[in-house]
């Protein structure tokens, strides 16, 4: 149960809805929908078990579950309605060993946020657009819009001011707050009354925070002007690529990926950033026969840092951006002609000895926040055994 929701609008609800939810279940669902939209989320049946909701209980966060505010925490009563800030909200649902009832059924959508400034954070820079028409209402004259280094200019159209602040220039600076690196940069709206000044300068401050799970995107203005708050979600821009050999120099490009019974296999992850201050690893790397499902039918290749299969091995990457190892498709091949592989990226600072970037092998229970890391899933596939060489009867 749980996982990543992106479409515009759907439905969740407990496991074997309409009938009973498991004991022991602890779901988490993440709802993020495009930039500059809200989350809207609406319940239409519950039947838990009531009471102070110590037991079994459903929590909305506005946002990633450990990182943003409880908008809500109950079990039975009226059906709620929640909207998020951002575009981003997370629900958890989770019961305990005792008592089984129906469960429930929500339904979420997307709104605009219909705001007069926005932000994205792209893999290599902030993307912000200031409407002309929200500065003239204001007073404020496009031409007066302007960026901590002022040799950064934005591009003005007839309808919008927008400026593409890189990570690492521009007068952008960086911070390290317990789980999060934080981008910064200010854009400053400057009053155009010359003999009296009717007006305060405004500051825009843009912020892109890397947190965990998530980029977040957050906006203000300074006292005394008409505040800005705008909070985006997003992933980190991140790929795998297959090789033909281990000096890495030719990818394969064919999909479905035709491969030997035991033939190794060498991949690439590459990070999209144009901050030059963090690395990638490998923390867990999955095979399947379904894309979908990752659990059922599992083979693990590595796990928390720890290779569980004899021939995985790393290679010596040029970059702290890639990431390269290798695996023999033998051991789950032979008993499956098709096969699909997830991997779980960590992103961490570069020269941040305490993530896990740089302890490899543990067995953790959670996370250490004390460090800025990241998790990013990438799946690749399918792999196909060539003609010939596919299992003779033998499932597994």
């Amino acid at each position: 149960c749980g996982g990543s929701v992106s479409d515009s609008s759907g439905m969740l609800q407990s496991p074997n809805y309409p009938g009973s939810y498991p004991n022991d279940a602890d779901c988490v669902w993440e709802i993020q929908v495009k930039n500059n939209f809200r989350v809207t989320l609406t319940f239409r049946d519950i039947a838990m078990q009531s009471g102070t909701c110590q037991h079994d209980y459903i929590e909305v966060y506005d946002g990633p579950l450990h990182s943003s505010p409880l908008l809500g925490r109950f079990c039975s009563g009226s059906f709620p309605s929640y909207v998020s800030s951002s575009n981003m909200m997370s629900v958890r649902f989770h019961s305990d060993s005792r008592y089984s009832f129906r469960g429930f059924q929500a339904h979420y959508s997307s709104i605009p946020a219909g705001h007069n400034t926005t932000i994205q954070c792209l893999p290599d820079y902030m993307h912000v657009v200031v409407s002309r028409h929200y500065l003239q209402s204001q007073g404020y004259s496009a031409d007066g819009v302007t960026l901590n280094d002022n040799r950064c200019r934005p591009t003005v159209t007839s309808q919008e001011v927008v400026f593409n602040i890189p990570y690492n220039g521009c007068g952008t600076t960086q911070e390290e707050n317990n789980d999060t690196i934080n981008y910064s940069n200010t854009i400053r709206v400057a009053s155009s009354g010359y003999i009296i000044k009717r007006k305060k300068n405004i500051n825009l401050h843009v912020s892109c925070k890397m947190l965990r799970k998530s980029w977040q995107q957050v906006m203000y203005a300074a006292e005394d002007t008409v505040d800005v708050n705008e909070y985006q979600f997003g992933r980190y821009d991140m790929n795998i690529t297959f090789y033909d050999s281990p000096a890495f120099l030719r990818q394969v490009r064919s999909s479905p990926y035709f491969i030997d019974l035991n033939q190794n296999l060498y991949l690439q992850a590459c990070l999209h950033s144009s901050d030059p201050n963090l690395k990638v690893v490998v923390d867990t790397c999955v095979a399947s026969p379904d894309p979908h499902n990752f659990n059922t039918v599992a083979y693990d290749l590595i796990r928390n840092g720890c290779p569980r299969d004899s021939s995985y091995a790393t290679y010596f990457s040029p970059s702290s951006h890639f990431a390269r190892f290798k695996f023999n498709a033998f051991e789950f091949m032979s008993r499956h002609p098709s096969v699909y592989i997830k991997c779980q990226m960590l992103v961490c600072r570069l020269g941040d000895y305490s993530s896990h970037c740089y302890r490899g092998c543990s067995s953790r229970a959670k996370r250490d926040t004390s460090s800025a890391e990241e998790e990013v899933d990438v799946v690749v596939g399918p792999l196909q055994l060539r003609e010939g060489d596919a299992p003779s009867g033998n499932t597994g």
